[in-house]
């Protein structure tokens, strides 16, 4: 079964954690549970484990019912933490693509053929970049592929972009299945 997963790439800061980390993560954490994707941390200042983090995170907010579902999310194995790639991303979170409103043309996917690939089992890291500049250059280079959700090239913040990627794939996912005969169950792949 094809795994996507929502990773937010911290480019804010990487020595001390801020308000702007723990309001990303509390609001990722209820778009992954909602439509059935893996959240994953690139390069937060975190150390322990992902319940442990769930539990300090949800300390800290009101969002997303007061961090249930980040620790929804740590029961079931579905929220990871990753350091930042040396070489790449560990090949169990799928093939890395880089969420962006200025896709290179050699690399560009869109959500439609995306979720495609997903349907036929492949998975999927979907990189957002959490910070002003977005995503660096070298994420750029490592990914294979990049997105643009809205398919306009239009600026999102990143977390209304987080919002968009999970419910446009989940609705193609939907619709693909109906399409196909196939029953749906909402928030599963």
């Amino acid at each position: 079964m094809a795994t996507l997963t929502l990773a937010l790439y911290n480019t804010y800061d990487t020595k001390r954690l801020h308000e702007a980390h723990l309001r990303a993560i509390a609001r990722a954490a209820p778009i992954a549970y909602a439509y059935g994707f893996h959240l994953a941390l690139v390069g937060f200042p975190l150390d322990g484990k992902p319940m442990e983090i769930a539990e300090e995170v949800s300390r800290h907010t009101t969002i997303g019912d007061g961090g249930k579902y980040l620790q929804e999310l740590a029961k079931a194995n579905k929220f990871h933490l990753l350091e930042f790639p040396k070489k790449g991303f560990p090949p169990q979170f799928g093939t890395p693509v880089a969420t962006t409103r200025k896709p290179w043309p050699e690399k560009e996917i869109t959500p439609l053929d995306l979720t495609r690939e997903a349907l036929s089992g492949r998975s999927f890291l979907l990189l957002i970049g959490l910070g002003r500049h977005g995503l660096p250059e070298e994420i750029f280079k490592i990914a294979r592929y990049h997105m643009d959700v809205t398919g306009k090239r239009t600026s999102l913040e990143t977390c209304t972009a987080m919002g968009a990627i999970g419910a446009r794939i989940a609705t193609y996912m939907e619709a693909l299945k109906w399409k196909s005969g196939k029953k749906t169950s909402h928030g599963s792949f």
